[in-house]
């Protein structure tokens, strides 16, 4: 168990959090109480709904997410959609919960509502219900062994429709063991993922300072959670450089109100937003070749964050 009393009395002054959504919730009364600033690398939207004065995250939220989806969903015409969803996942339950306040207003119907668990390995009837539903699409939320599960299953489910995952499948530990399960599938990622599909300017050059020597280190492309920890580094530097002190109430007070292009995007922290991030620092991906591309629709909508 993180405390975060000892390590503020051994002088750390931030603490760049947990990627798993029930962890850094289980953080959040230590960082209320001992008031040190806590970057989170999750995007559950409890964190900051309502705001912690120190708590700070770096993905787009979980309901952001779900509204970029939402957009694409829209775009192609879909009016149909089912979902599933970890419901033991506080990630997962926030991003169900954003996609079923947001559908409405997209013109989507969710027709069918699958909740599974963690443990989660045969997913037959998940995909009948779905299939019998008339979805025109299914949209999945989960992290793991489970998204590994249904992707292998969907392909030999013939359903005939899109299979759309979100960002905690942006990465190799999903691409690799579902190898040609995963080809055509879709997922919602952060533009740090698809540099490539952005057109020349600031926000396409922080994306290559992490992509060029990460790929050259390692031989393959970060994947999301490598943008995530690398632009939090960067928000809890920049947050010090800014307040000129390692206090962290005064890092907490430069955080609130950081502006900073990083690999996912611009953020826009205030005393009202800790989560800093729009929709428009989403990309839409398909799996092609074994890789992530952003699809022709995110290309067009990137182009309006060139800039930074």
């Amino acid at each position: 168990m993180l405390d975060l009393a000892s390590l503020k009395s051994d002088g750390v002054v931030s603490v760049l959090g947990s990627p798993f959504s029930n962890s850094a919730l289980a953080t959040i009364p230590q960082v209320d109480r001992d008031k040190i600033p806590y970057v989170s690398l999750t995007p559950a939207d409890e964190q900051v709904n309502p705001v912690h004065p120190y708590v700070f995250v770096v993905p787009a939220t979980s309901a952001t997410y779900a509204d970029r989806i939402l957009q694409y969903f829209k775009a192609q015409g879909y009016t149909k959609v089912a979902i599933a969803y970890d419901g033991e996942s506080s990630y997962a339950r926030a991003g169900f919960a954003g996609t079923q306040a947001k559908a409405a207003g997209y013109g989507i119907t969710l027709v069918a509502t699958e909740q599974f668990q963690t443990t989660t390995t045969e997913f037959s009837a998940v995909l009948n219900h779905v299939k019998s539903s008339g979805a025109q699409a299914l949209e999945v939320w989960a992290t793991g062994a489970p998204s590994v599960a249904i992707t292998k299953q969907y392909a030999t489910a013939n359903l005939g429709i899109p299979l759309m995952f979100t960002g905690a499948e942006a990465s190799s530990l999903w691409l690799k063991p579902t190898g040609s399960a995963s080809e055509g599938d879709f997922l919602a990622s952060s533009v740090a993922v698809v540099g490539d599909a952005l057109p020349a300017g600031a926000q396409k050059q922080a994306i290559a300072a992490l992509a060029g020597p990460f790929a050259t280190q390692y031989g393959y492309p970060p994947p999301q959670f490598a943008g995530d920890a690398y632009s939090g580094m960067q928000l809890v530097a920049a947050a010090i450089k800014q307040s000129g002190s390692t206090d962290p109430a005064k890092i907490q007070a430069a955080l609130q109100n950081l502006t900073l292009t990083t690999p996912n995007g611009t953020y826009h922290y205030s005393t009202t937003d800790h989560s800093g991030l729009t929709a428009a620092y989403i990309s839409i991906d398909v799996v092609n070749g074994g890789a992530l591309q952003a699809t022709g629709w995110a290309k067009s909508q990137l182009a309006s964050i060139a800039g930074g």
